[in-house]
């Protein structure tokens, strides 16, 4: 009995735990990219639109990093339900945000044209 417990213990702790060095190669990804966006924001040297659509590019790809670097998400078989739960969290996101900005837009619209 007490076998089986250290074997369930030892694969419960092997699965989902990153190495030293997957958390290293996160942590420095996320400074670049934290870095970068901020040095174009305080030191402006492109056009703003180019700017915004670079800092939205950088947050994107910073929020990947996090969720295979830091919260171990990855296309393996143990991980596939969390990475469904994640897609269809982030779906459901999507949507109440859209809608909800298209209904304040079409509102705002209607309002003003009477």
């Amino acid at each position: 009995m007490a076998n089986a417990h250290s074997h369930d213990a030892q694969n419960s702790h092997d699965a989902g735990h990153g190495s030293v060095k997957s958390y290293t190669i996160g942590f420095i990804l996320s400074v670049i990219l934290t870095i970068i966006p901020f040095g174009l924001v305080m030191y402006p040297t492109l056009p703003k639109s180019i700017t915004l659509m670079i800092v939205l590019a950088f947050a994107v790809i910073q929020v990947v990093v996090h969720l295979v670097y830091f919260l171990h998400l990855d296309r393996s078989e143990a991980q596939r339900s969390n990475v469904i739960a994640f897609v269809f969290a982030a779906m459901v996101i999507v949507l109440l945000v859209g809608l909800s900005l298209w209904i304040m837009f079409s509102i705002h619209t209607y309002m003003m044209a009477k």
